[in-house]
């Protein structure tokens, strides 16, 4: 959807560049709509070049909002773990490196932070990943608008240049690779 639809749940996530994390989620059953932005922070209002020095306390983020009767919140977060992103590298998703590229659950209630915490005790006790999980879990703060070139970005980038963008043709050989896709 081109504008978030009322009377949906909504979760905020960070998991390395949020161009990647935002385009995992969109390919989703159940999810409605997507933005990008950062949280999590101490800076107020920031934008794009004051997030890439790793000075603002803010990561990438996006929020998903979904229909709970298509894809459950415990579904997404699975999904998440175990295929969006690798929760096991700390301030890091592959060349992308500082706390502003974190993995992180801002949660927005108790419900969302236990889930989160039962869900990283199930990935973990599958060993799904020989490391465990370092995903944060912090409360949702003020979610700040990433600029509107970033919002569904590698779709954009598509639209105009007629082809994938490397990062996920990348990430779509790598999950062929390991049976996810």
């Amino acid at each position: 959807m081109d504008e978030k639809p009322q009377d949906y749940p909504t979760i905020t996530l960070a998991g390395g560049c949020f161009w990647c994390l935002e385009s995992e989620f969109r390919s989703l059953d159940g999810i409605k709509y997507t933005h990008v932005g950062y949280t999590g922070g101490k800076v107020k209002n920031p934008r794009y070049e004051d997030i890439t020095t790793g000075r603002t306390g803010h990561a990438e983020a996006v929020i998903l909002t979904y229909d709970p009767k298509e894809i459950s919140l415990e579904k997404l977060l699975h999904y998440f773990f175990e295929i969006a992103h690798d929760p096991t590298t700390l301030n890091r998703q592959g060349v992308d490196k500082g706390t502003q590229y974190r993995s992180a659950i801002f949660y927005a209630n108790d419900d969302e932070k236990a889930l989160a915490e039962k869900v990283i005790k199930a990935v973990n006790a599958k060993k799904y990943y020989k490391d465990p999980i370092v995903t944060t879990l912090e409360p949702l703060t003020t979610f700040w608008d990433g600029e509107e070139y970033h919002q569904q970005y590698y779709e954009k980038y598509e639209e105009q240049t007629g082809q994938e963008h490397i990062r996920v043709f990348l990430k779509k050989k790598k999950k062929a690779a390991k049976g996810l896709y």
